[in-house]
């Protein structure tokens, strides 16, 4: 794939994310007073490789969405652009794709919830997709032991364990997602599975996804403690960075 490829990011953001208690969709919520959306999107639009950002609102507030991003600077070589989403994470991520102008060969899926993913790793998984592979996944080594379980008989009840996978050979997946533009949507043409991401997709159809190195400061942000850590790292930003 030509290093002159262009690089577009869906960011699916019409979930309401509910473990984070009631309120404003999760990508609404403000961190250090500032919407987690426009967050991730600034740092998707950090890479000089991102040309576009589509950002999937939900399906009734596009238009909030729209002027949310006009309100917040934004950089000014990236293109933005709103469209409603759908019931579905997977419905949402075809509605960006769906509104992708020619010329993309490079999509990345980003998770709203991400907001802090530094650029390097932007640009590692755009790389590595120039690079000739057709899914690419930014992801960090586990540091906890994992279990497999039986689901508990009764909520509350224990759950037995059945095996203990090495640890040394998994890994905790991040965002954003890199593709080959044909590839993701021929996997959004023909998966019809609910999966928990756009690469497992793509592995349904038989094809490699590859591995780069992700960011501690990559997290989601879906409980209120993430909310506090995402604070800590910004405020450490500001001081070693003026971020």
């Amino acid at each position: 794939m030509s290093s002159e490829s262009r690089t577009a990011v869906v960011i699916p953001a019409a979930g309401r994310g509910v473990r984070l208690g009631p309120g404003a969709p999760k990508a609404l919520r403000a961190l250090n007073g500032t919407p987690m959306l426009i967050h991730a999107v600034r740092a998707m639009a950090a890479s000089r490789a991102v040309s576009l950002v589509v950002v999937v609102a939900p399906p009734d507030g596009a238009p909030e969405v729209k002027t949310l991003l006009d309100d917040h600077a934004l950089p000014e070589r990236t293109d933005f652009l709103v469209v409603p989403g759908g019931e579905s994470r997977q419905e949402s991520v075809r509605a960006g794709l769906d509104a992708l102008p020619p010329g993309i060969d490079i999509v990345l899926v980003h998770d709203a919830a991400r907001p802090l993913v530094p650029v390097d790793t932007v640009d590692g998984v755009i790389a590595a997709v120039r690079g000739g592979a057709p899914a690419v996944v930014p992801a960090l080594p586990l540091a906890d032991t994992v279990k497999q379980v039986e689901p508990a008989a009764a909520p509350g009840d224990a759950e037995p364990v059945v095996a203990t996978p090495e640890r040394a050979r998994l890994r905790a997946v991040q965002t954003p997602q890199g593709f080959d533009r044909a590839t993701l949507v021929r996997a959004h043409e023909s998966v019809t599975d609910s999966v928990t991401d756009d690469a497992s997709m793509v592995e349904q159809l038989g094809l490699p996804v590859v591995v780069v190195p992700g960011h501690e400061e990559a997290f989601k942000v879906t409980r209120p403690l993430d909310l506090l850590l995402a604070e800590a790292v910004l405020a450490r930003r500001r001081a070693n960075d003026g971020f």
